[in-house]
């Protein structure tokens, strides 16, 4: 149950996209928007008018708000920004908690409820414009996959370097702990949604979902949120003294499987348009340059071994490190050549480190191996990359208890009263 409607891409004007959004330090794909409806006339009969007015007015502020910050999440705001990445994003994520328990009424103990209402929404990454459903478990999803872009964007604007007195850009070290516990609760909310939301929807719905809901950009984006929190963790440990090689490239080699993992999960997805496509490039170029950063440590671990052998590997190693170097910037001028527009804020942390490591090591240990060992011996194909268990995981976000007003009229429909009298006045 529950019919789906799509409109196509070129039936009108509610898609908003910009032409350039700024700094980017962490992708957030276009704002999903919801469009307006009315509750009462598919469930006034059922619900008490206080509860149909409740879900009216929360739904009303996630419109309003949600429109006025669609044409601005992504843009860089650092005038705007507060400790936590932002007061509008943290008030829209607000009144979206909020909401939740209420709309879990609707789906709760296999409602019929749940094929009353047609929720609408604006997608950014499919081909159609929008897309309507019969089915209160699409707007749980829509709504779990919005909670993730907002906190995407917090962790963006938590991310973007500022001048100190050094005119050195840099993130300080609480900003880069507070992006990783918002990376953490993103996943979680990704995690949700595949875990316990999809499955609710029939297989039918489910091939028809906008492709900013399938299973693959849901899966993708959350292995985004997580190797980006590796990726700061491993800026920490270069900044620790107390954090050895092996930990560092621990956390390089997990970087790398995580965004590897991003990219099988939305390779074969029809990601052609401007969100879409410049998704894609994004993860590529994590990917390259993960790869980098994991060759990069590996080699170093490799040279200190004491046989001609070990030295041969870790000179391929760092000669592989420099090559997908290379191939990160060619990638990462790509992503921000896609549409919308976008730029790098002034490097910092983990890339600042080894934009000036992986050159100069490369470089040396080859000098230096060249001079000891013959061509043939340092030239060979770069050893394979350790494969350690993924450490960090997505928070265990579940979905809130439904709210406590709606256990009177779940009791009513256990007992088979399919109607609930209007509230007295």
């Amino acid at each position: 149950m529950g019919c789906m409607v799509s409109k196509p891409k070129d039936s009108g004007g509610n898609r908003r996209r910009p032409t350039n959004i700024g700094d980017v330090s962490v992708y957030v794909p276009g704002l999903r928007t919801p469009k307006p409806i009315d509750f009462s006339q598919p469930l006034g009969r059922h619900l008490s008018k206080t509860l149909v007015e409740r879900l009216n007015a929360l739904r009303t502020r996630i419109v309003v708000m949600a429109g006025q910050e669609a044409p601005t999440i992504t843009r860089t705001r650092r005038k705007a920004s507060t400790q936590h990445g932002g007061s509008a994003l943290a008030d829209l994520l607000q009144v979206l908690e909020d909401y939740l328990p209420v709309l879990l009424g609707l789906v709760s103990d296999g409602s019929q409820l749940q094929f009353k209402v047609q929720f609408i929404w604006v997608n950014q990454e499919d081909d159609a414009e929008e897309t309507a459903m019969f089915n209160a478990w699409y707007e749980v999803l829509s709504l779990l996959h919005l909670m993730a872009v907002l906190s995407l964007s917090q962790a963006n604007l938590l991310l973007l370097p500022r001048t100190s007195d050094s005119h050195q850009p840099k993130v300080s070290e609480e900003r880069r702990r507070a992006s990783i516990d918002i990376f953490l609760k993103a996943a979680g909310y990704l995690d949700c949604a595949v875990r316990q939301v999809l499955p609710q929807l029939p297989s039918e719905l489910r091939r028809n979902l906008p492709v900013d809901l399938a299973e693959g950009v849901l899966r993708a984006l959350c292995l985004q949120a997580l190797g980006q929190g590796v990726e700061i963790q491993l800026g920490m440990a270069i900044d620790s003294i107390k954090a050895t090689l092996a930990v560092k490239r621990r956390l390089a080699c997990e970087m790398v499987k995580y965004w590897q993992q991003a990219q099988d999960n939305i390779m074969n997805l029809p990601l052609s348009n401007g969100w879409g496509e410049k998704h894609r490039l994004f993860v590529k170029w994590k990917y390259v340059e993960a790869k980098a950063a994991a060759y990069y440590y590996h080699g170093l671990i490799l040279d200190e071994g004491n046989t001609e052998k070990s030295h041969g590997m870790a000179v391929a190693a760092l000669q592989a490190a420099d090559k997908y170097f290379e191939e990160s910037k060619r990638a990462c001028e790509v992503f921000n050549a896609a549409h919308p527009l976008s730029r790098n804020p002034p490097l910092w942390g983990t890339m600042k480190y080894l934009s000036e490591k992986i050159p100069k090591d490369t470089s040396s240990k080859v000098r230096i191996n060249r001079d000891l060992y013959s061509h043939e011996k340092i030239m060979g194909t770069a050893p394979s990359l350790p494969d350690f268990p993924l450490a960090l995981k997505p928070d265990e976000y579940q979905l809130p208890p439904v709210d406590p007003p709606w256990n009177k009229i779940l009791q009513l429909s256990h007992d088979g009263i399919n109607e609930v009298k209007p509230d007295k006045r």
